[in-house]
């Protein structure tokens, strides 16, 4: 099973570099040896034959039982366990992905983290929501009992694997996503994998032309470049950097997929506005030379873009 999982999340595009099972985290005296750190630090004591961690201390709403009265472990011991392991890897900052009943986790993780004698800081946790898939209008029911439980290979054999990555970056983390398996396989511009890699192509045509008539972006010209149409798309790729800071800052990589479609936009908007190849016995001016510069440097913001979230930009559609 776990063997498959990890063929469903290579073939989905996602590889870790470490996998760690819960129950390693209980063999080999982790769990002791995370909790002779603590009695180190004076933050273990026992009471009614447990052991307990003083985690009111740092936070938490209560003191957490570590080992059980009937000597066996609490389930935050191997939460212990699993800490001291990222940061004996040399880590920190530790991130947790948590499902979404899981907030009350947050203040015993980073308690944990301060009775180590570490910054609360270093543990990061980001709570997801749940994901709901849509057909016909109506939703697909996750229930064991009905049958119809989908893994994410159902999703990527649904709509592929980069509207499956897509959809699901797409929202922030703490929102629920509603994937509408019917928008998400359509070749429309209502499907925003597809709004995006359309321009990629589209950009891909145009230098594919531009190349058969030998003409060659020019940057040395820009100042040409004065339509509203011209301006907006500039400023939107100046804004690239930005987007990436603040996403990769925030851990919100959504952010990277609405600048993508807001810059496809745009540039769906500029094309139709500003014609870039000269037609005809039309002679080559330094007009369209910088304008399709300005094509050159959308074309590869949005590969970038894509390659960030792993999404492939096609040369073709």
């Amino acid at each position: 099973m776990f063997d498959h999982i990890k063929q469903s999340l290579h073939e989905f595009g996602t590889d870790f570099d470490v996998y760690t099972h819960e129950d390693s985290m209980h063999t080999g005296g982790r769990v002791e040896n995370a909790i002779a750190r603590l009695r180190e630090t004076g933050n273990i004591y026992e009471k009614d034959g447990a052991t307990w961690l003083r985690t009111s201390a740092f936070g938490d709403d209560k003191d957490r039982v570590v080992i059980k009265s009937d000597g066996k472990p609490a389930y935050i011991a191997g939460d212990l366990a699993y800490y001291l392991d990222k940061r004996q890897r040399g880590f920190d900052l530790c991130i947790y992905m948590l499902g979404a009943d899981h907030h009350g986790y947050i203040a015993r993780l980073k308690a944990a983290a301060a009775a180590f004698g570490d910054d609360p800081a270093t543990v990061e946790v980001l709570i997801g929501q749940m994901v709901n898939l849509v057909r016909d209008g109506q939703p697909v029911r996750m229930s064991k009992r009905a049958g119809t439980v989908l893994t994410l290979d159902d999703l990527v054999e649904a709509i592929g694997v980069d509207a499956a990555r897509y959809s699901l970056i797409r929202s922030s983390v703490d929102t629920a996503i509603d994937i509408d398996l019917a928008l998400w396989s359509s070749a429309s511009n209502e499907n925003p994998v597809y709004y995006v890699q359309y321009a990629h192509a589209r950009l891909s045509a145009l230098a594919r032309n531009a190349a058969e008539l030998a003409l060659i972006p020019d940057t040395n010209h820009l100042e040409l470049l004065n339509h509203d149409k011209e301006g907006t798309l500039l400023r939107t790729l100046g804004e690239f950097p930005r987007v990436l800071e603040t996403a990769a800052s925030l851990r919100e990589p959504h952010r990277v997929c609405r600048y993508l479609e807001d810059l496809a936009g745009d540039y769906h908007r500029f094309y139709d506005s500003c014609r870039v190849l000269p037609q005809g016995d039309e002679q080559p001016t330094d007009l369209h030379t910088a304008r399709l510069a300005l094509c050159q440097a959308t074309r590869q913001v949005i590969a970038n873009g894509l390659a960030i979230i792993g999404v492939t930009a096609p040369e073709r559609m």
